[in-house]
């Protein structure tokens, strides 16, 4: 294996640092190499031996091959991590390849392959350093900001450091430079105009203080203009509530030192009276069989089978229904 092999691992919440990571990697590599050829590729969607195929052959028309690898923490069969090491051997310095997971940790066995000093973990801020963090972003564009108005936004966003960019750009676009961020205008921004996601629709659907039934139908309203909206993706949809989920477990195994901000902790303590700890693992069962079922089943089917999952998770509780979906391969 190469003294320094093409290989990174970035993994971890902080999406903000590691996309400012793994961005540097690639400037530096297209700075080396000029031309070349860029790939993204999501394993939830792609095996990984079209990943492999990508970098062992090249190309003829740049000077290199770069791939972005995301939901890393899915490399787990053997012949892949074997495909991996097999690469790394005889790896080109003119191919690059990022591994990217929104988790933690990745198989040991991928992590041992990566040299320690190409990989990192991105830990969510510390408490401590959130509002010094947002208060510095908007001195930075120019713009100042009531510390009650930025506590209202960590309120309200989730506390990483790209969904924080992306939401607070918005105020940019909607103020002259200088002007004072206020608490009426986080409401009248963030609030009054917040186009709907995963994470409000699990927000929804776990607000203890409604009915099943409530939150089914209030759930469905939120799934539809998600869908209707232009990040429409199912996948997407998805992988944001299997990560509320996956928190929520994390909640009932540590307590609340697992989940950070008064917003949030208040999320997730109405979302355990909800579900149990074996529920939520049996919501996280119902999501990965959905996603698996839209992938084999065609578009036509998402909405419904999106429907069927908010079903089980909402008023079964985690309980999969057995439902016949309607086989479409006859009308073609």
């Amino acid at each position: 294996m190469a003294a320094n092999p093409p290989l990174y691992l970035y993994t971890g919440p902080e999406f903000g640092e590691r996309n400012d990571a793994v961005e540097a990697v690639k400037n530096a590599f297209k700075k080396e190499f000029g031309l070349v050829d860029e790939h993204v590729f999501y394993l939830l969607e792609t095996p990984f031996n079209q990943v492999m195929t990508i970098l062992q052959s090249g190309t003829l028309f740049s000077d290199g091959v770069l791939v972005v690898c995301k939901s890393a923490e899915l490399l787990k069969k053997k012949d892949d991590i074997q495909m991996l090491s097999d690469w790394l051997k005889n790896a080109e310095a003119s191919s690059l390849l990022i591994l990217v997971s929104d988790e933690v940790t990745v198989d040991s066995k991928v992590e041992k392959l990566v040299p320690a000093a190409n990989r990192k973990k991105f830990w969510t801020m510390f408490e401590d350093k959130k509002l010094p963090w947002l208060q510095n972003f908007f001195k930075k564009n120019g713009y100042r900001i009531q510390q009650s108005a930025a506590e209202l936004i960590l309120e309200l966003v989730e506390n990483n450091t790209q969904a924080l960019k992306d939401e607070c750009s918005r105020f940019f676009v909607c103020f002259p430079k200088e002007h004072e961020i206020t608490e009426a205008d986080v409401e009248s921004i963030l609030t009054h105009n917040r186009e709907e996601t995963a994470f409000s629709l699990f927000a929804q659907i776990a607000d203890s203080s409604e009915n099943a039934q409530t939150r089914f139908e209030k759930g469905l309203s939120i799934l539809q203009r998600i869908r209707l909206s232009k990040d429409n993706s199912s996948v997407m949809i998805i992988a944001g509530l299997a990560s509320c989920f996956r928190n929520l477990v994390r909640w009932h195994n540590e307590g609340e030192s697992a989940i950070h901000g008064t917003m949030l902790q208040k999320q997730y303590r109405s979302a355990a009276r909800v579900w149990t700890v074996g529920q939520a693992t049996a919501a996280l069962a119902i999501l990965a069989s959905t996603d698996m079922e839209i992938r084999s089943g065609g578009t036509q089917l998402e909405d419904i089978l999106l429907q069927k999952m908010l079903y089980e998770i909402v008023i079964k509780k985690g309980a999969q229904i057995q439902a016949r979906v309607p086989d479409y391969s006859e009308d073609f």
